[in-house]
């Protein structure tokens, strides 16, 4: 009974992408909701429906449900418009969500850590290819997801160039490689060329199944990886992530922009840019969790508050 909802499902998820949306999750959600009504025997959306479902699993969390009847009042709100017999559940519904996570700040002795655990996995080439993720993250701040998606030919290691085409909201952007991080790349390459099982796929980093990874995979790993590196967490809400090797990339380069002296508004600027953020505030909450950036950022106004005539702010 919900085939016209999958058209209109189809239809409204190729609305949000062209407004710069992934939505690979909310759309395998709202796929499972679909079948969800269809049990039902329903053909429109009902609050009793959305609420049933977005409670599953039993035991799941709240902030999960919360996330599950997101998804589902973001369609049902389009498919209100088109048609009021459908219902939008209120937004007071499960209303819970999670606080945002402190960064967890790597420094070089943990990412060495992690490095150095993923001599515990299995294959030779599931660890090189950890190994290798790893300090891609670490070094370049590109996002799980953008490292995922580089394909071969998005690697040039004869100009030392990265080029990052599947960033959020559809950005693409080149970043120029240090020497040796386009030795490990090339490392890297050569031992999956070797150990890799020949298949049809374009993506640089591969499975042990020659296939290109998969998120949830290179997450469970990290997890495991972080045990074994004994890192723990620094609050209930600061735990180690592999996300926030992006963050310690951008502390990174400020810290260091300090150091040499250089313009920090300039640099942020910069780095937004190369982070792939659409603006520089998005770039700034990633450094606000760094209580040394931030105290050479208040040096260097008291500095320049100093420096100015009497009477100016």
């Amino acid at each position: 009974m919900t085939g016209p909802l999958r058209a209109e499902l189809a239809d409204y998820l190729a609305l949000r992408r062209a407004l710069g949306y992934r939505l690979a999750r909310p759309e395998k959600l709202l796929g499972q909701f679909l079948e969800h009504l269809e049990r039902l025997g329903e053909s429109r959306i009902t609050v009793v429906a959305a609420l049933d479902w977005a409670r599953l699993p039993a035991g799941g969390s709240c902030h999960w449900w919360a996330y599950r009847l997101s998804a589902v009042r973001g369609f049902a709100t389009y498919l209100h418009a088109l048609d009021p017999a459908h219902e939008v559940p209120a937004t007071q519904l499960l209303p819970q969500r999670p606080r945002r996570a402190c960064p967890y700040l790597y420094s070089d002795d943990d990412i060495a850590a992690l490095i150095t655990a993923t001599n515990s996995l299995r294959t030779a080439l599931r660890r090189t290819t950890l190994a290798t993720v790893i300090g891609v993250l670490a070094v370049t701040g590109i996002r799980v997801g953008e490292a995922i998606a580089l394909d071969r030919g998005d690697v040039d290691l004869a100009s030392g160039l990265l080029v990052v085409r599947h960033g959020k909201f559809g950005k693409a952007r080149e970043l120029v490689l240090h020497p040796t991080t386009v030795e490990a790349l090339r490392h890297y390459q050569r031992v999956r060329d070797r150990l890799a099982p020949v298949t049809a796929t374009s993506a640089f980093f591969v499975s042990t199944a020659g296939t290109r990874l998969r998120y949830c995979n290179v997450h469970n790993a990290f997890h495991r990886l972080v045990r074994l590196a004994g890192l723990t967490p620094r609050s209930a809400s600061c735990r180690p992530r592999i996300h926030d090797l992006r963050h310690s990339f951008a502390v990174r380069a400020m810290l260091d922009a300090y150091a040499a002296g250089q313009d920090g508004q300039a640099r942020l600027t910069l780095l937004s840019t190369w982070l792939g953020h659409v603006h520089p505030a998005s770039t700034y909450w990633y450094l606000s969790a760094s209580p040394e950036l931030m105290a050479l950022a208040g040096q260097r106004l008291e500095a320049h508050l100093a420096g100015q005539p009497a009477g100016r702010p």
